[in-house]
């Protein structure tokens, strides 16, 4: 009996980490929301990285959270950086890598927990009338085996993150 129950603890772990195998280390999730104000008043309250603290899903999970500000919020080289105990959130820093004025923001996220890794992030606005902005949030990265099985996942989990975070700025901006 003891032999059977091994085969099938054996078994389940085994499948996740041959399935890792045939999953793509890299991923890419991206959302968009259009927001009813001019392109130029969006893009200069995104490009503000502490303005994440009011519409970010991941920031709001722990208003106790510990955090680190680095040079000058909405310029090339901030770093914005935190500590918290809530799973969610964990611990890590955003640093500003890029910025199109008035159109793109890219970012260089680092996580240091729960789990290690570094992703691409980026927000870019279009307009789509002179008072209609469309924005859209986007993260890449790179897993490694055995955590790329994870990939496979990272559309839903990551895209409803963003959605809820987009859905929040909006109704911020439209206030």
């Amino acid at each position: 009996m003891i032999v059977k129950i091994l085969i099938v603890i054996v078994v389940i772990i085994a499948i996740p980490l041959i399935i890792a195998l045939f999953v793509k280390k890299d991923y890419a999730v991206e959302r968009e929301i259009v927001i009813n104000k001019p392109p130029t008043e969006v893009f200069n309250y995104v490009k503000f990285i502490k303005n994440q603290d009011y519409y970010s899903k991941w920031v709001m999970q722990d208003p106790a959270m510990k955090k680190d500000f680095t040079g000058t919020d909405a310029t090339v080289g901030f770093i914005y950086a935190w500590d918290s105990k809530e799973k969610g959130a964990g611990k890590g820093a955003q640093e500003i890598t890029k910025i199109n004025e008035g159109k793109e923001i890219n970012m260089e996220v680092r996580f240091e927990r729960p789990l290690e890794g570094v992703a691409h992030t980026h927000m870019i606005t279009d307009s789509v009338t002179a008072n209609q902005t469309k924005i859209k949030w986007g993260m890449k990265g790179t897993s490694k085996w055995p955590m790329n099985f994870i990939n496979l996942f990272m559309d839903g989990m990551l895209g409803q993150d963003l959605d809820v975070s987009l859905n929040n700025l909006k109704v911020i901006l439209e206030k």
